[in-house]
């Protein structure tokens, strides 16, 4: 995959996003608290909340440091097409991976803006994953000379 330098950007201003979207998720609207609440809601035992929480902070971690690394495509470096490309398939996920009532928890106490730091990583995530996908399928069509097509 050619990094292109429209490609570069986009990648590089999504990853920030990203990366500022899921610390705020992670640390700031993620807590015991709310847990505690989503595993009320779900009808569940509210005693394994910790290890939940930290389930959810390290998964939430490794997507920051996953997106971090989306930052590096500025220096064109093309082995971080697919890495960058698998952690943004996984974002565009965590919709449907996190229970609703999380995102129900985070809505009760904090308003739309409990969900939109999930709404706009995961979904950005699936934006951007597609962006690549076509970006990567255009870049391996043939010219008539036989060469790949630029972006």
């Amino acid at each position: 995959m050619l990094w292109t330098p429209r490609i570069r950007l986009v990648t590089v201003l999504c990853s920030i996003v990203f990366v500022i979207g899921t610390a705020v998720q992670n640390y700031v609207i993620i807590d015991l608290d709310l847990i505690e609440a989503s595993m009320r809601l779900k009808g569940a035992d509210t005693a394994d909340a910790p290890s939940y929480l930290s389930a959810l902070r390290l998964v939430g971690n490794v997507f920051i440091v996953g997106n971090a690394l989306g930052l590096l495509v500025w220096f064109r470096w093309r082995p971080l097409f697919w890495p960058v490309l698998a952690v943004n398939v996984g974002q565009a996920f965590g919709v449907f991976v996190v229970p609703f009532e999380v995102h129900r928890a985070a809505i009760d106490e904090h308003g739309w803006a409990g969900v939109l730091p999930s709404l706009v990583t995961d979904g950005g995530a699936l934006i951007l994953a597609i962006v690549l996908i076509v970006a990567y399928v255009r870049s391996r069509r043939l010219t008539r000379t036989g060469g790949p097509v630029r972006l």
